[in-house]
């Protein structure tokens, strides 16, 4: 199977600080690939330097085989392809729930209101969010935002669909429908790439599970291979912290 997705040396730097460190990582198309590790480990830096929020130092990310970073890519369309699920929630506080899943499908993909609503209503549904159609942002709590957020960007059809830490920034009680709404997704056919510290459900998720510490990718494999058997001292000592076992 060719790779939808290919990091290769990848690099980052801010300053004299370097937070990526010769990086290389494939993602196979239907995937669900998981980014642990410790926070400050570089994980969100390499999330915002696949979808071109931050821009690497050096480096390249291959999409279907064509390299993101070269002068002449265009990035407006491969933005559209890539989905992103934020943990500060990201939505338009002036639009409503529906309107909200909206205005990227026809702004973006330049698709009708019909067509849009419709594809915005269902992905709603998916996510228990139709009751709240019609609310603003700030009549939702943190995980109804989140559950929205999640319905957004399922509706620009992407590609990929990349998650920082969605459920950080929630309340332990919230976190649960999210995460719901996240197993729902995995295995449909979208390929998933998340960086989470929720360590149970990355294991229960995962095809492939990467460990970051202090830039680099210490180790990686099957969520079977890092979860019940890490090679790495770093790794087991990192897990040994989340799940009080290994």
């Amino acid at each position: 199977m060719t790779n939808l997705l290919e990091v290769q040396h990848l690099e980052k730097s801010f300053g004299e600080h370097q937070v990526l460190k010769d990086i290389n990582l494939q993602v196979e198309p239907g995937e669900v690939l998981s980014i642990i590790g410790s926070s400050g480990s570089g994980k969100s830096t390499l999330l915002r330097c696949i979808n071109l929020l931050e821009q690497p130092t050096s480096g390249t990310i291959n999409f279907h085989g064509d390299n993101i970073l070269a002068t002449k890519f265009d990035v407006a369309t491969y933005r559209a392809k890539v989905g992103m699920v934020f943990q500060s929630f990201n939505l338009f506080n002036n639009l409503n729930v529906l309107q909200n899943c909206v205005v990227g499908q026809t702004t973006v993909l330049h698709r009708n209101v019909i067509a849009a609503r419709k594809t915005a209503l269902e992905q709603l549904a998916k996510v228990g969010m139709t009751p709240y159609v019609n609310a603003k942002p700030a009549q939702l709590s943190g995980g109804q935002m989140q559950r929205v957020g999640i319905a957004r960007a399922v509706s620009m059809n992407p590609e990929i669909l990349l998650f920082d830490e969605p459920t950080s920034a929630l309340d332990p009680e919230m976190v649960d429908d999210v995460l719901d709404s996240m197993r729902a997704l995995a295995h449909t056919g979208l390929t998933m790439i998340l960086v989470t510290h929720e360590m149970a459900f990355a294991r229960d998720i995962s095809d492939h599970v990467v460990f970051m510490d202090l830039g680099v990718i210490a180790e990686e494999g099957t969520a079977e291979e890092i979860f019940s058997h890490p090679q790495e001292a770093r790794t087991q000592e990192f897990l040994k912290r989340y799940l009080n076992r290994v």
